[in-house]
């Protein structure tokens, strides 16, 4: 799916380089600071550190063949790095480096997901993925592995590094942070994560300001106790959450045909 294949989404007023006061540090300032690297000055709280580096030890022989094993099946299917490095926005509004594995074709077009993520800001709509197992830049397997959050097993390093927790926020793109609101910034008091209360609380289903609201709760209220429940919730909301993906691309499958006959 190219950009000009689609409808053209309006973007809020603003979206394209709003200047406004934030509590929040930029993330630019904090990137010449030299923030965002972990470590004792990674601002997350010492019982979080301790939980996320055991979990990851301890799980690391069942994470690491699959790792393995999924990195084989990217380079087999499609030229190009197994992994995926993009800039994210962390805790505080620090900048740093985000691990994926490489889910889409080389040099992506990520216009559409800016106008996408434009259109979900300054509507009531549902915060659902823009890709589809029919969109073109997706790599084969691409779909699966993003459906059940497998692309994101590579921040496992990014929580071993200080730059993520295993629960928090997600992450953002620098264009987001940039056109966040200040009450949106609040989410930026917790240290993002691969999974959180948002992931746990409908995540698709949810609107964009539902998405900020859970993740300015889950800032403050951020306990161990919270973070052991968020976590044995994740399996069972990923399994929800595919089904929930699987039905909305069988319901696109059955309009093609229906569409086809319309045009011809």
């Amino acid at each position: 799916m190219k950009s000009g294949d689609t409808e053209q989404l309006v973007a809020p007023k603003g979206f394209a380089g709003r200047s406004e006061a934030v509590t929040a540090t930029s993330p630019e300032t904090n990137r010449k600071s030299g923030g965002g690297n972990g470590g004792s000055g990674s601002g997350i709280p010492g019982w979080k550190r301790a939980l996320d580096i055991s979990l990851i030890l301890l799980s690391a022989p069942f994470w690491l063949p699959v790792m393995f094993a999924i990195a084989i099946i990217i380079k087999i299917v499609s030229p190009g790095p197994a992994l995926f490095r993009q800039e994210r926005v962390g805790l505080k509004g620090r900048r740093f480096t985000c691990f994926k594995f490489r889910t889409m074709v080389v040099n992506a077009d990520v216009n559409l997901h800016k106008g996408h993520l434009a259109y979900l800001m300054g509507s009531n709509a549902p915060m659902k993925k823009l890709d589809s197992a029919r969109d073109p830049r997706v790599i084969p397997c691409g779909f699966i592995l993003r459906s059940l959050g497998l692309d994101e097993l590579p921040q496992l390093f990014n929580v071993l590094r200080g730059d993520m927790s295993l629960v928090g926020p997600r992450p953002c793109v620098p264009y987001e942070f940039e056109n966040y609101a200040p009450r949106h910034r609040k989410r930026f008091d917790a240290a993002p994560g691969l999974t959180g209360l948002w992931q746990v609380s409908g995540k698709n289903r949810t609107t964009f300001e539902q998405m900020i609201n859970l993740d300015i709760e889950y800032a403050r209220t951020q306990s161990l106790v919270l973070d052991l429940k968020i976590i044995l919730k994740t399996i069972p909301a990923i399994v929800s959450q595919t089904k929930d993906v699987s039905e909305d691309n069988k319901a696109i499958a059955k309009a093609l045909p229906q569409t086809t006959v319309m045009q011809s």
